[in-house]
Formats: C-alpha cells, structure tokens, sequence
C-alpha cells in the first residue's frame, strides 16, 4: 500500500476502545503529519466537554487543527466533524471490532489508568467504579459502547453510502489482526517510497 492510496487528511473513527489514538498516531508518524486528537481538544478540567459546554469554541478549536493541508485526527465527534472538515477528507478508517473486544478494552484500560492515576486531558484522571454503574449512563464508559454500538454502525454504513461523501475512501477493519496488517503495509509501502526517493536524489546530484 502507498502513502498516496490514503492520502494526507485521514480520520480515524469508531467505538470507544477501538484503538482509534493509537492507530492515527502510528499513521501519523508514519506519513510525516501531524496528529489531532479530539478528546485533547474537547475535554477541560474536571471532564467538562466544549462538545456540550460550549460547542462554538470546540469548533473553532477543530477549524484550527486542521487548518493545514495534512494530518490524521483521532476520534468521532461526528457533528462537528462532518461540518469542519469532512469536505477536504482523502480517507476514512473505520475500526469496527467487536463489542465484546470493546467492552473487556474498557475495563482493562479503565483499570490500568484508574490504578496508575495516569493523567489524560488537562488535569483529568480515569474513573474506574463509575464505569461499572450502567445505571449511571452519563458516567459508564460500559453502558456508553454497548447502547451505541449499532447505532455507530448503522450511521457509518450509511456515511459510505451517502454520495455527499462520495470524495472519501472509507476503510472498514474489523479485528486487530486486520488492523496491523493494514498500517503494516502503509508503512513497508512508505519505506519503499523514501527508499526510490532517495535513490532519485542520489542519481540527480552525481555529474
């Protein structure tokens, strides 16, 4: 696969847990762009989201992070998404696992954040207990990825068939072996790249 079969304006949606941050950030080091995350841009002190608070200044956010004319964002925030950015997308990557992997992600990352007080957003830290209360459905990471599950599903299936979209690839991988076998042909195709690059510029600089 070559860097030019994805082009520079990436978006990488799905789930929560899908492992949306990690594959942008490894797609971004490996096309040379930069990385936008918008949980980074959403989430304030004491996990307050502009998306909600004050979506004016979350959008202005988002317009500025993708003023430049490269890079992979991280993360759905469909509305917003679709309204700043989506008309200049070269390709979608939807990470469509199952919610039963999602589910047992959510609990091991709650656990290993929530244990190592790892600092996310700002001054944020995980809740670990909260997530178990699915009763509590502004706080349950849990109940949050199984009731959204199929609707996330049913919406994007109908992205890729809307012809207002018809510009974008859109990219569907659905296991985490078919996920590494994608960013490892991304990057043996960009390393053969530089490699026929650079021989072109050792060619045009000998007499």
């Amino acid at each position: 696969m070559q860097q030019s079969s994805i082009g520079h304006r990436i978006h990488v949606i799905g789930n929560s847990c899908s492992g949306k941050s990690s594959l942008a950030e490894r797609l971004a080091r490996s096309l040379a762009v930069p990385l936008v995350e918008l949980d980074a841009l959403n989430w304030e002190p004491d996990w307050v989201g502009l998306s909600t608070a004050d979506p004016a200044e979350f959008e202005r956010r988002l317009h500025a992070a993708t003023a430049d004319g490269a890079w992979v964002v991280a993360g759905s925030y469909a509305r917003f998404s679709e309204r700043v950015f989506w008309r200049r997308l070269e390709t979608v990557i939807w990470l469509d696992l199952p919610i039963l992997v999602l589910l047992a992600r959510a609990m091991t990352r709650s656990w290993r954040r929530w244990r190592s007080k790892e600092l996310l957003w700002g001054t944020n830290v995980e809740r670990f207990w909260s997530q178990l209360m699915v009763w509590r459905k502004d706080e349950s990471l849990l109940w949050w990825i199984a009731t959204q599950h199929r609707r996330k599903r049913r919406a994007m299936i109908e992205r890729m068939a809307d012809p207002a979209w018809a510009h974008i690839r859109f990219v569907r991988l659905v296991s985490t072996a078919e996920i590494e076998r994608f960013v490892a042909a991304l990057e043996r195709g960009n390393h053969a790249s530089r490699r026929a690059a650079e021989g072109v510029h050792e060619r045009s600089a000998r007499p």
